[in-house]
């Protein structure tokens, strides 16, 4: 057993733990503001103070924690991830990049091992936006780019963000001293399921993020004309349906032929039935890369071949925005620095990207940010099949030490 070995299993315990904290009996779902969320918390809390953090939980309900050091006037390094899930979610996503970092600190703390920099980690309660709708919320509130007009966001049951504010003892209008500034946070640094099969399929451990892709969303709704499937001859039809379908064939050829991803993950017939011919058909496009500038010249190409496919089977279409978020570079001198601890840590040097978005986004608008994945099984995030092995978060606490001693 190596040195880390403990520190991995407690790791690894410790998200079973907090699985238990869920809205739903059957499944793990803990959603901003709400009991579970904050029992998370105290939870999170409680291993902190154990761990000889100075503990908090700030305005917009992220929990903190700091192991300082005796120099007062020393650099913050900030390490977090997000202690939200989805629905009917998996164990580690988000979880891990807390409760891995903060065995970490066990360890410095059982070792007496002080540093010459201030180590706060947060765990940040809203990167999903699974309750209210708008994504990154905690990283938001610490960014200092928390939008008001989210304050009157509501859930699926009318409960307004405020009013959730409210009912966890907070109070929404304090949001803003949240924020954090380049004065207190040096760097950001964030440790994260990778959420998908690179790593796997290269049969490493861990890899460095070099970028995290930047997102463009849209809503697409054709109109065509009804009518019966048994009396309309095939080329008098102005069939939605069958030029989605067309349009859907064509996002998934220019995205491959330009070497970024493109889905179109919702399709809706609105007048379906079998023996009618569709008149109306919405879908969702989802356009990602690590170049905005590539991403946006595909995306032109993209739209270009929608309106020829509309024009030529006479539908009529309409394309509206739903979501914008630029790319986000890591930063190449902490790049550097993991991948130096990586090599420390006789663990081979690999360099990959993000196509999720990650509480690093955020974060990235008032600090250096890096980030570091660990490989799940079969790429798998988001549901409750998510797995690691307890070996992998060994090796990440490797690096992360390594990492942590030559961080300057």
């Amino acid at each position: 057993m190596t040195t880390f070995a403990p520190y991995a299993i407690q790791t690894y315990e410790r998200c079973d733990v907090l699985a238990h904290f869920s809205q739903d009996p059957d499944c793990i779902d803990r959603r901003y503001l709400t009991p579970e969320h904050l029992q998370a918390n105290r939870q999170v809390s409680l291993w902190m103070e154990q761990a000889g953090m100075i503990t908090w939980q700030d305005s917009a309900a992220n929990q903190w924690g700091r192991y300082s050091s005796a120099n007062p006037q020393a650099k913050t390094l900030v390490i977090g991830s997000h202690l939200d899930t989805v629905p009917n979610s998996g164990k580690y996503d988000g979880i891990l990049g807390v409760l891995a970092p903060l065995s970490l600190i066990q360890y410095m703390h059982d070792h007496n091992i002080e540093l010459p920099f201030h180590l706060e980690l947060v765990g940040f309660g809203d990167e999903e936006g699974t309750r209210f709708g708008a994504t990154l919320l905690g990283s938001c509130a610490v960014a200092g780019t928390w939008q008001e007009k989210w304050n009157t966001l509501t859930d699926e049951n009318g409960i307004s963000l405020t009013q959730a504010f409210i009912d966890a003892g907070l109070d929404i209008n304090e949001v803003h001293t949240a924020a954090r500034n380049n004065a207190n946070t040096d760097d950001f640094f964030e440790f994260h399921i990778e959420q998908g099969p690179v790593l796997e399929e290269q049969n490493l451990a861990v890899g460095v993020v070099n970028a995290i892709a930047g997102a463009k969303r849209f809503a697409v709704t054709l109109k065509g004309l009804a009518g019966h499937a048994g009396t309309v001859p095939m080329p008098m039809r102005q069939d939605a349906l069958a030029g989605a379908s067309e349009m859907i064939l064509a996002i998934e050829k220019i995205a491959t032929q330009k070497g970024i991803v493109a889905t179109v993950g919702h399709l809706r017939c609105l007048s379906g039935a079998v023996n009618v011919i569709s008149g109306a058909t919405t879908f969702s496009l989802d356009i990602r890369s690590i170049d905005d500038a590539l991403r946006d010249e595909t995306l032109s190409l993209i739209i270009e071949q929608l309106h020829m496919i509309a024009d030529k089977r006479r539908i009529k279409m309409d394309i509206t925005p739903t979501h914008q978020a630029p790319a986000v570079k890591c930063d190449e001198r902490l790049q550097q620095r993991l991948l130096d601890a990586s090599e420390k840590s006789d663990i081979p040097q690999f360099i990959l990207s993000s196509g999720a978005g990650h509480d690093t986004m955020a974060m990235a608008a008032i600090c250096p940010v890096a980030m570091l994945f660990m490989r799940c099984e079969k790429g798998l995030s988001h549901h409750p099949a998510e797995a690691i092995a307890v070996h992998d978060i060994e090796v990440a606490l490797k690096v992360m030490f390594a990492f942590i001693e030559d961080y300057t």
